[in-house]
C-alpha cells in the first residue's frame, strides 16, 4: 500500500509559481511573521523562571491595558 503524496507540506511552506523566487520569499516572510514563529523560537532560546514568566505576561497585560485607553481617549 503506497501512502498518498500531499501536494501541501506540513509546516510552512511556499510554492514556487513560475520561478518567482522573490515572490514565493515575500509569500513565506509573511507566513512567518504571521505565525509568531520568530516570537516563540526567542523566547524558547534560553529558559525563563516560571516567577520571570507571570511577571511578564503581567507587565504586558499592563501594557496592553494602557494602550487600550489612551485609544480610548
Amino acid at each position: 500500500m503506497q501512502r498518498k503524496k500531499n501536494k501541501y507540506p506540513r509546516g510552512l511552506c511556499v510554492l514556487v509559481e513560475n520561478n518567482s523566487i522573490e515572490k514565493a520569499l515575500r509569500i513565506f516572510k509573511q507566513k512567518v511573521k504571521d505565525s509568531d514563529l520568530m516570537l516563540e523560537i526567542r523566547q524558547k532560546s534560553h529558559y525563563e523562571k516560571p516567577s520571570a514568566k507571570r511577571r511578564h505576561r503581567k507587565n504586558m497585560a499592563k501594557l496592553r491595558e494602557r494602550y487600550r485607553k489612551m485609544r480610548e481617549d
